[in-house]
């Protein structure tokens, strides 16, 4: 300890004061607007992990100045092979990263419950808080966190040795990374994760396993050196701006003072005062949901001044709290008067900027542009050393999927659910509002047939599922019923977990499967044949034409199965409709659990007792084989393609065929007839299109479960695994077409977004 002081200083009085043991106002703030935070843990086995969590802002619960709670992706999944893996305990560490702002909130603790306090949404990891403190902004400013992301090519150089450092997709990203998250533990039950930045790399390879890291000049607290000469485990999670997966690396440190390895890594002849040799047991590179849909390196969501806080002005007010607690820190009274002064807070960081430059000359740091520009175009008044844009809704940045991350898209909207109805034993409706409570008729404008994308957090991770709306268009509230699928994590979610007051996500309209009464040329009588849940849509239709007041006055009639009467969805009001619309609607049932299955017979009979005008129009939603049977009769019965119109389901159960995923990073490269559009890194465990978005490139997309074709691409090179059922025909794989909502890369690939 005293070798690594005599090196790096003592810690001035001051800096110890800063911290506070439980989170003030300024602190609450912080956590309110942050949407992610590098989280330090360890397991119950004593395994090290650092990683980044949130996704929105507002993702950590405060329950008191001293608790705070959230969830952890993919810990404590009762589904899982081993429900308890990577579940936090004992000490652990946090620090709350706001785009565009340099300085960051670091808070310690400890767990203090799992699955005492249970989240619907998943497993909820509590912590009791033992010390916040406002850390200064070098990290990120010597690694340039928040300006624009540079491109990096080229692989990385070669690699002595063997190691966990030659994974695939491991040293490319540790060349291209300037920032991690660092986690140590001390003897005494403590815990750290610190920032590191660094100019290009932060961490370089010396061989298949070995790590160094330089330790530049800082604050002199050295909680990591402290931490290292007691347990030499350590964890970090390394970030490279622009991209949304993370390296998760753990091994053991230790420190050095070799000048030959120091003047390796010198910077205009200035070397660093020391350095971390980290010998290296794992490394792995992931996708991660919260960098992902945090969207940080998108502009539109840095903080704007008024916005925020000023972190420095949270540190004084910290002083003052630290200095009334302690004998030997300055009066607090006189900090607190101090800090009162109008003007004040704005000399302070005056003070603090002028101080972070010198202190980046004096490391070398000469050879960076004005470390007070973000960006080309960046503007906005000066706050906080980076100059930070307002989100502006003519910014195309600011029209961004919240969950995708980029590309100009509709946004996402968030609704509450008013009420969860029981429609069969098997299936339930959601009525949704807007969180606003917007009141008026138009809330919710679509075509009847078209459905909406529902977005929910279970345990931690985003899940899209397509649903049909099953409620007249022009409502101010939105009617989605859901079956429970077995095996399906949405389905499950919604039967066994959402209640009313909750809120999602939805996306849409999408579709072309509608009816339109209201259009000149709609046709004045409608065929309508579903099963099980294909019924959704259907019932949208049923319900507009009913209450259309305009021309079309026509038949409408329904041929339904289900498996048995209690499974009939709608039953009680599909009688009461038919009883009320005599002449109108009529409703034809069929139960396979005493009738057997549809057949084409059974279609045909109907369809010919029937006998529908020449220009009635024809809708089918159902599975697969149900829709091949009644388009074959169809066509047998002379009734012309151009009015038959499906709409093809999968059950929802996850996992597909298995065969979409990527163990490695892929280069994608994005064209548009042929010109250069963009790239993206989709990491593993990502699709095609979630690398996409996150990247801010024009990708379509509407259901991204793979059922409605809108984010279909030609594949122009390369090789991609896609998950099946999906809604592409034989001849379009044949013709090259993927999806990217369920494509993963099995090595490069170009895409053509060209209207197929």
């Amino acid at each position: 300890m005293d070798e690594v002081e005599a090196t790096v200083g003592r810690p001035a009085s001051v800096v110890m004061l800063k911290q506070i043991s439980a989170l003030d106002e300024g602190c609450r703030t912080v956590l309110a607007r942050c949407p992610v935070a590098a989280f330090g843990y360890r397991d119950a086995d004593g395994t090290s992990r650092t990683t980044f969590i949130g996704g929105r802002p507002g993702f950590v619960r405060v329950h008191s100045p001293t608790r705070i709670s959230f969830t952890l992706p993919g810990s404590g999944d009762p589904h899982g092979s081993d429900p308890h893996k990577d579940v936090p305990h004992g000490p652990v560490s946090f620090f709350f990263l706001l785009p565009g702002v340099g300085e960051i909130l670091r808070v310690n603790g400890s767990v203090a419950d799992r699955n005492g306090r249970k989240a619907r949404r998943g497993a909820e990891t509590t912590v009791d808080i033992e010390e916040a403190y406002v850390h200064c902004a070098q990290a990120v400013l010597r690694s340039r966190l928040w300006q624009p992301p540079v491109p990096r090519t080229g692989p990385a150089a070669g690699i002595t040795g063997d190691g966990p450092l030659l994974r695939p997709g491991v040293a490319d990203f540790l060349a291209a990374a300037p920032f991690l998250a660092l986690s140590t533990w001390d003897s005494s039950g403590g815990s750290d994760t610190s920032p590191r930045g660094d100019r290009q790399t932060v961490a370089r390879i010396l061989d298949g396993r070995t790590l160094v890291i330089p330790d530049r000049k800082g604050n002199k607290r050295a909680d990591t050196l402290h931490n290292l000469l007691r347990d030499d485990r350590l964890s970090f999670a390394a970030l490279v701006p622009g991209r949304t997966g993370v390296l998760h690396v753990r091994g053991r440190g230790a420190i050095t003072d070799d000048p030959a390895l120091l003047e390796t890594m010198a910077l205009r002849g200035m070397p660093p005062q020391l350095a971390l040799l980290i010998d290296v047991e794992h490394a792995e590179v992931t996708g991660n949901d919260a960098v992902a849909r945090s969207r940080l390196w998108t502009p539109g969501v840095h903080l704007a001044g008024g916005r925020m806080p000023d972190l420095m002005a949270m540190a004084g007010a910290h002083l003052a709290a630290g200095s009334a607690e302690s004998a030997g820190g300055p009066p607090a009274f006189l900090l607190r008067a101090v800090g009162a002064i109008p003007g004040v807070t704005r000399l302070l960081r005056l003070v603090a900027d002028r101080a972070y430059r010198s202190g980046l000359r004096k490391e070398g740091y000469e050879d960076h542009r004005d470390p007070t520009d973000t960006g080309p175009g960046a503007g906005g008044r000066r706050r906080g050393f980076l100059r930070r844009r307002a989100a502006d809704p003519a910014d195309p940045a600011a029209l961004t999927d919240p969950a995708g991350g980029g590309g100009r898209v509709d946004p996402l909207r968030e609704v509450r659910v008013a009420a969860v109805r029981r429609e069969t034993p098997s299936a339930v409706t959601l009525v949704l509002e807007d969180v606003d409570g917007s009141p008026g008729p138009g809330v919710f404008d679509f075509r009847p047939g078209q459905f909406f994308t529902l977005v929910a957090d279970i345990d931690g991770r985003p899940v899209r599922r397509a649903y049909s709306a099953s409620s007249a268009p022009g409502s101010a509230r939105l009617e989605v019923t859901v079956k429970h699928v077995e095996g399906g994590r949405f389905s499950t979610y919604v039967h066994r977990g959402l209640r009313a007051g909750d809120v999602l996500a939805v996306r849409g309209p999408s579709g072309s499967f509608h009816d339109e009464p209201q259009a000149p040329d709609a046709p004045d009588e409608i065929v309508l044949v579903a099963a099980g849940s294909g019924v959704t849509p259907m019932m949208s239709m049923i319900r507009t034409r009913l209450a259309t007041t305009g021309p079309v006055r026509g038949r409408i009639s329904l041929l339904y199965s289900s498996r048995s009467a209690d499974e009939i969805i709608f039953a009680e009001e599909l009688t009461r409709l038919a009883k009320d619309h005599p002449g109108r609607l009529s409703v034809t049932h069929v139960l396979t659990g005493q009738d057997g299955r549809l057949d084409a017979d059974g279609v045909r009979r109907w369809v010919t007792a029937l006998s529908p005008a020449r220009g009635a129009h024809h809708y089918v939603c159902g599975p697969g084989p149900l829709m091949d049977t009644v388009r074959g009769v169809l066509s047998g019965l002379g009734v012309p393609d151009e009015l038959v119109h499906h709409e093809r389901y999968t059950g929802g159960a996850d996992g597909g065929t298995g065969t979409a995923t990527t163990t490695v990073p892929r280069v994608m490269t994005v064209e548009d007839g042929g010109r250069p559009v963009g790239t993206a890194v989709v990491e593993p465990g990502q699709t095609l299109l979630d690398a996409g978005l996150a990247a801010g490139l024009p990708l379509p997309f509407s259901c991204t479960v793979g059922n409605c074709g809108e984010c279909m691409v030609r594949l122009r090179g390369g090789e991609v695994a896609q998950d099946g059922p999906n809604c592409l025909t034989p001849r379009q794989k044949a013709d090259g077409y993927v999806l990217t909502c369920v494509g993963c890369p099995l090595s490069e690939v170009t895409l053509d977004i060209a209207d197929p």
